[in-house]
């Protein structure tokens, strides 16, 4: 039974075959690059909305995963919320978003100033639609440092330490990840679809 996941994004592949124990495989395997529009209002409805596409085009003997997630800093008016992959443009890379955010922080004078990540993960199977929510909170600095992790991570220190998740050991990351807090309230939902489809 295949679990898929909705998205193209190699790192949170590797974030979610790290904390499932099922292999998950990302759609791209079994159709190929097809585009999705994501154009909802929150992170739940985007989830939903990519869970679902990629459902309708699998058929019901798979569950879908999508997870939709994103930065937010209120010092910037919540930016860039929704539009954490594509802060800096439609096609924008991790650093060009990353720098974007920089740049805006240093046009308002900040250094440091509280954020929080949120993380949506969508399921659908045969036996309907979930959803559920992971958050980790803390603050972003203007000048990014480490090179672990994706997106975001260099500029984002957790609450509770005093390095950027990009400098934090994988594993401390994923025990305090937005992503493993929403996927540890996903997980008993996953087994149990799974253990309903033959």
């Amino acid at each position: 039974m295949k679990i898929v996941l909705a998205t193209k994004n190699k790192g949170k592949l590797k974030e979610f075959n790290q904390m499932c124990k099922s292999k998950v495989v990302p759609f791209t395997e079994l159709l190929g690059d097809i585009e999705i529009v994501e154009d909802g209002d929150s992170f739940k409805e985007n989830a939903l909305i990519k869970a679902r596409a990629i459902f309708e085009k699998l058929g019901d003997k798979y569950i879908v995963i999508s997870d939709d997630s994103g930065i937010s800093v209120p010092a910037l008016g919540g930016e860039p919320n929704i539009y954490s992959a594509r802060y800096a443009g439609e096609n924008a890379s991790d650093k060009d978003n990353l720098n974007k955010l920089i740049d805006n922080l240093k046009a308002k004078g900040v250094k440091k100033t509280p954020a929080y990540y949120t993380a949506s993960i969508a399921i659908v199977s045969r036996y309907g639609e979930y959803s559920v929510h992971g958050w980790m909170y803390g603050e972003v600095i203007d000048t990014p440092i480490g090179d672990n992790g994706f997106g975001y991570d260099p500029i984002f220190i957790p609450y509770g330490f005093d390095k950027t998740l990009g400098e934090l050991d994988d594993n401390i990351k994923k025990s305090i990840s937005h992503r493993s807090k929403a996927l540890k309230l996903a997980k008993p939902i996953i087994e149990m679809l799974s253990g309903n489809i033959s």
